[in-house]
């Protein structure tokens, strides 16, 4: 099985920026959609970008013209480029495949406060 590991999560100020940044074991991103979930505490995991094996995006309405998402499928990498960073937008940041994910990774988090 595919294992995905995230990182590049961190405590940073509102209007910061961070990348993070997503590992795969098998050079799934030439193949399959990909995606960036997070969760809140107390909230339920949401779909924040998907990336499609083509290379096409799309963004959740709360981030869509502050976050990019990206892949690299020689390094078997996957990005996501986070400006204008609000407190909302804290969470554990997962990546995985589009809508059947494989096994989940452990997160990264992300705090954005003052």
């Amino acid at each position: 099985q595919v294992q995905l590991v995230e990182s590049g999560g961190a405590l940073v100020q509102p209007g910061g920026s961070l990348r993070l940044s997503c590992a795969a074991s098998g050079n799934i991103f030439s193949i399959y959609g990909m995606a960036w979930y997070r969760q809140a505490p107390g909230k339920q995991r949401e779909l924040v970008a998907v990336i499609s094996g083509g290379g096409s995006t799309n963004y959740a309405d709360s981030v869509r013209g502050r976050f990019t998402i990206s892949k690299d499928k020689g390094k078997r990498m996957m990005y996501l480029q986070m400006n204008n960073l609000k407190p909302e937008d804290t969470a554990v940041y997962y990546c995985n495949r589009e809508r059947i994910p494989l096994p989940w990774g452990q997160g990264t988090q992300v705090t954005v406060s003052s």
